[in-house]
């Protein structure tokens, strides 16, 4: 699975049954995200404990579904990422355990042209 710099994923801030597979998580997308399971952005499921999530993801002809179950500890609560679109490498440093809502990030530079 390749995602690109620009891929959004969606965190759900409620937590979700974790026996959902692939459809059960797919018609939550609506409702919860208020997104469309279609659109190749990533969905984020947490477990009630916060030491499990799922990963949904459309990717042209099918869907994936990731699962990551921690051994110990808990995901950072997901509320803040929920309230916002987060860019994949955000995803990746929260799935890391990394409070990504106390972290900043390097402004964007626009750029005219390159002298």
């Amino acid at each position: 699975m390749m995602l690109g710099a620009g891929v959004k994923a969606w965190v759900c801030a409620q937590p979700v049954d974790m026996r959902k597979s692939i459809d059960g998580l797919a018609q939550l997308v609506g409702p919860l995200l208020g997104q469309d399971a279609l659109c190749g952005s990533l969905f984020v499921f947490v477990s009630k404990g916060r030491d499990k999530v799922k990963i949904l993801w459309w990717d042209r002809n099918g869907f994936w579904l990731g699962y990551k179950r921690l051994e110990q500890g808990r995901f950072p609560a997901p509320e803040m990422l929920a309230a916002r679109g987060v860019e994949a490498a955000e995803l990746m440093l929260w799935l890391e355990g990394v409070d990504v809502t106390r972290t900043r990030r390097l402004s964007a530079v626009q750029v005219a042209r390159v002298a």
